[in-house]
């Protein structure tokens, strides 16, 4: 592991800013939040590298702007959102304590989208926890988790999905996402799995129906 000295990450915590690839007002398409207004905010950086992902231009952390988490408040609450995502990437790759802070400051929710392959720091209304097969969980963040996400591309991705369930609080939502590009065939493996196990939920990226962020 990078020590301070090398590890670039440390510059983000020292000068109060954060890699971010984008932000954008819309509309949460996903789980338990899906159709609530939010403004997204999408950290640049990652360390699990889904082969599947579809924001892969998220993963290098240098090449993103930098902001102050100051300058991420600010344009929130010009945009009148109540709700935030903070998303990436991988947000747990770095301290976001410094960013609630400031987020609380003008009063909205904050959401964090996470793979929890790192520590979650920051003070956060809803945690959703989608974990991934290529980086395994931090132990700790299972707990944390308000809502359990797993993308299924194939059936054994059913079988691991109880795994993760065994370890996430009773109280934790669950739910099971169709991986966009198969969505048809992996819908045909979900739902006769959601009739079987009905604690279990359907999440749609109802957002890419509506052709929208």
């Amino acid at each position: 592991m990078a020590d301070k000295a090398t590890d670039p990450r440390h510059h983000f915590i020292e000068t109060g800013s954060l890699p971010v690839m984008e932000t954008f007002y819309s509309l949460q398409g996903e789980g338990s939040n899906q159709g609530k207004p939010a403004f997204f905010v999408r950290l640049g950086g990652c360390d699990v590298g889904c082969v599947w992902c579809d924001v892969k231009e998220s993963w290098p952390t240098h090449l993103h702007p930098t902001k102050t988490t100051d300058e991420i408040a600010r344009e929130i609450q010009l945009s009148g959102a109540q709700n935030v995502v903070v998303t990436g990437g991988e947000p747990s790759l770095y301290d976001l304590n410094g960013l609630c802070r400031s987020l609380r400051a003008i009063n909205v929710s904050i959401w964090l989208e996470t793979a929890g392959t790192g520590p979650i720091r920051g003070d956060f209304d809803w945690i959703c926890l989608s974990p991934k097969k290529f980086k395994a969980v931090l132990e700790e963040n299972y707990l944390l988790a308000h809502e359990l996400k797993v993308v299924v591309y194939n059936k054994s991705d059913l079988d691991w999905a109880c795994l993760q369930s065994e370890r996430v609080d009773e109280s934790c939502a669950l739910f099971l996402q169709p991986e966009w590009s198969r969505e048809r065939a992996s819908l045909d493996l979900i739902l006769p799995f959601l009739l079987e196990n009905p604690r279990w939920r359907l999440s749609l990226q109802t957002h890419k129906y509506l052709g929208v962020r």
